[in-house]
């Protein structure tokens, strides 16, 4: 929407009305004191009862206050227009550490997940980051990253809001000191959303299910633990971002419930890439890329037979589970605790 239509909508709409399509324009209201005038009437109408001495402190004038607004909500909206519609996402091959070119091209849609493995120092970061910043050949890999199988433009690769990727690196930190409510309720209104408070709620619900160990809607954000961080980071994410891209950055290592936390984010039609040394989390995926020397070696298809293996692996990975959560209470581990596999368990695997 053009700036003239939001300057005709603020003109001519009563306060609360305006709130309700565009939560965050409580909060600009509130940084300039203006909170409490009447949200009965439209917003150059309740700008005529406010002492001009209030606004001089802003610099504003009851004029400018009307075109500021209408540029904050411009600006919000150009952002969330910018991501427009993602039907796919494609990387061309660029290169090897040796200089060897990658024969390669895949191709991912939403719903999908596609999951990054090779050894440590393989190159599994480099190339969430080639996607991250939509690499053009401009990257020491060489690849090149395409949206809907055609070239990002320049606008769309730099912009400084509405971006397209995601990414839930292994390390997080806050700097905010906010509680847990008001860091959703603070990005519900920047989504826009038509009930914050609400979907702030929904939001911390999920969070605290995929978390090992609970927290409030109290609790300040700078003390939330790492797997606590992203917990909240992975509902937010799935729940209230725009970005139709998620970079995950080995998601085992947050000591949060990670087979839960996958399906959230692919349930809500998200194009996810994950590097992962699980292989719970890599063959739950619909293919996996191989990364050696810094290259895409190869692209496998996730066989039936491996989807199968599934159910033994994850057996196996409750066991694991319970030792730790033995060894967190500290617990003497004791040989009853590990169930004996059958022969034929062992004889599948």
């Amino acid at each position: 929407m053009e700036l003239d239509a939001y300057f005709t909508e603020v003109s001519t709409t009563k306060i609360s009305e305006l709130l309700t399509s565009y939560p965050l324009a409580s909060d600009y209201l509130a940084n300039i004191r203006l909170d409490k005038i009447n949200h009965e009437l439209t917003l150059p109408e309740a700008l005529l009862d406010v002492d001009e001495d209030i606004l001089e402190e802003f610099g504003l004038t009851r004029d400018s206050v009307v075109l500021h607004l209408c540029s904050f909500l411009s600006a919000f909206s150009k952002n969330t227009e910018l991501n427009g519609e993602i039907s796919s996402i494609t990387i061309l091959g660029g290169r090897d550490k040796s200089g060897k070119p990658e024969q390669v091209e895949i191709t991912v849609v939403p719903g999908e997940i596609v999951s990054i493995v090779g050894p440590t120092g393989s190159g599994k970061s480099r190339l969430l980051e080639d996607i991250e910043c939509l690499a053009q050949r401009d990257t020491p890999t060489g690849r090149q990253i395409l949206l809907n199988g055609a070239a990002p433009t320049d606008e769309r690769r730099f912009a400084t809001g509405g971006k397209l990727v995601a990414q839930l690196s292994q390390n997080m930190n806050f700097v905010m000191d906010l509680t847990v409510r008001e860091f959703l309720e603070m990005h519900a209104k920047s989504r826009m959303t038509a009930d914050p408070a609400e979907t702030a709620d929904r939001c911390f619900v999920c969070a605290n299910t995929l978390a090992g160990e609970k927290f409030t809607p109290e609790t300040k954000v700078t003390q939330l633990s790492g797997g606590q961080s992203r917990a909240l980071m992975i509902a937010d994410t799935a729940l209230m971002s725009a970005s139709p891209i998620i970079l995950i950055d080995e998601i085992e290592n947050a000591g949060i419930d990670r087979r839960e936390a996958i399906k959230l984010l692919a349930n809500h039609e998200k194009i996810i890439l994950m590097s992962t040394h699980d292989p719970l989390l890599a063959l739950r995926a619909d293919k996996r890329i191989v990364i050696k020397n810094g290259g895409i070696a190869k692209i496998l298809v996730t066989t039936e037979t491996e989807r199968q293996s599934l159910d033994y692996i994850q057996q196996m990975d409750e066991i694991l589970q319970n030792l730790r959560n033995h060894l967190r209470k500290g617990d003497t581990i004791t040989m009853e605790m590990i169930p004996k596999m059958e022969d034929n368990y062992l004889g599948t695997l």
